[in-house]
């Protein structure tokens, strides 16, 4: 990736049913919405392509569901990019959801530039997948794994939940047979976060989620196992086989520049952050965003360094930042390399996986 490459990331907030865990900005919608989205997506697009001059390399489809948009919606939204920016090597990424398969056509995506597919599993038992609201079954994740790769496209990234209410080490295992037996280019693992004004969260009290100690556990176990079978644990909670880590998500964490078009959608370009409102009549209407202020400070790149495996290499550090890695930094992580939650030496500092489990109150400890 060059270090002036641009991310762009494209939210398509639209769901036919909301997760009950989920706290992103989504909506239920008709046609005619979709439609109008889909003209200011491109409108946006090609605003800030007259802006901005920097070629991109990463373009993600997220959501909401993105599955939902018809195939040549997508594509429409990707000749607007490829007409207003330059593209360099592109790693092109679509979130699917299992349930609409049957309706997407691989293919045409493919040909469009589409080379990476995120699917959307959280489980593959058909009990957890009610419990966590899911629309598909375990079978249509199988049937979405096929019809991907018969697409040709190759490079493909699941995600799971760990810690659904009721869940059991068998279903870990599930998880860990279906990447190795499938070879699985990608794999996000979340733990379960109960988020505010989310039907979780107002029936907690009613539902049977797990203890901290076991969601640690079980977070441990797949580690572990994903690991044992040849995944690089290079992100808290991100998998892959090696050359094929999420280089979109890595702009993230390595506060490289991105864009953001759509509601709820953030940037950060030149070390400044803004966003768009969680609201797609305001979007649809003016495409207002709204300016955070100053970014990628060095609080920022500490917080999001350490989220990775390979943590904060110093000489890096200094490169960025013009100064060398701070000495009261060691003073406050002592205390954690006791504990076996950080390791550091001369050239580096980084969490353990027990400190990935404690990771924000470890961070919050060091920047506060």
């Amino acid at each position: 990736m060059s270090d002036d490459s641009l991310g762009l990331y494209i939210h398509i907030p639209f769901c036919k049913s909301k997760c009950p865990y989920c706290g992103f900005y989504s909506l239920e919608s008709d046609e005619e919405i979709k439609e109008l989205y889909i003209q200011k997506v491109c409108s946006e697009i090609r605003k800030w392509g007259n802006i901005l001059n920097k070629p991109v390399d990463t373009i993600y489809f997220g959501g909401g569901t993105p599955s939902l948009l018809k195939s040549d919606k997508i594509v429409d939204i990707l000749r607007s990019v490829n007409e207003s920016f330059r593209i360099i090597d592109p790693e092109i990424t679509m979130e699917v959801n299992p349930a609409d398969y049957k309706s997407v056509d691989f293919k045409k995506l493919k040909f469009a530039g589409v080379n990476r597919i995120s699917i959307g599993v959280q489980s593959l038992d058909d009990n957890e997948l009610k419990i966590l609201g899911r629309r598909h079954n375990a079978n249509d994740v199988f049937s979405t794994y096929e019809c991907v790769k018969k697409s040709g496209i190759s490079n493909i990234s699941v995600d799971f939940i760990v810690g659904a209410p009721g869940q059991r080490f068998e279903s870990l295992d599930k998880i860990v047979d279906f990447c190795g037996e499938n070879n699985v280019s990608h794999v996000s693992i979340y733990l379960l976060k109960v988020e505010e004004n989310t039907p979780y969260y107002y029936n907690k009290s009613s539902l049977n989620f797990l203890s901290d100690d076991m969601c640690s556990d079980f977070y441990l176990y797949i580690s572990d196992k994903m690991e044992y079978i040849g995944y690089n644990h290079y992100e808290i909670s991100n998998f892959a086989v090696s050359g094929k880590e999420s280089k979109h998500n890595l702009k993230y964490w390595n506060l490289e520049d991105y864009l953001g078009i759509g509601p709820s959608s953030h940037s950060l370009i030149k070390n400044e952050r803004f966003y768009y409102e969680s609201n797609i009549h305001e979007f649809n209407d003016k495409g207002r965003i709204i300016r955070e202020g100053v970014g990628g400070t060095e609080e920022e790149y500490i917080m999001l360094k350490l989220r990775l495996s390979e943590g904060i290499k110093f000489n890096q550090y200094e490169k960025k930042f013009g100064r060398s890695f701070p000495k009261i930094y060691f003073e406050k992580i002592s205390k954690y390399e006791t504990l076996g939650l950080v390791k550091f030496n001369i050239n580096v500092i980084k969490l353990t996986k027990k400190g990935f489990l404690l990771s924000n109150k470890i961070i919050s400890d060091l920047i506060i």
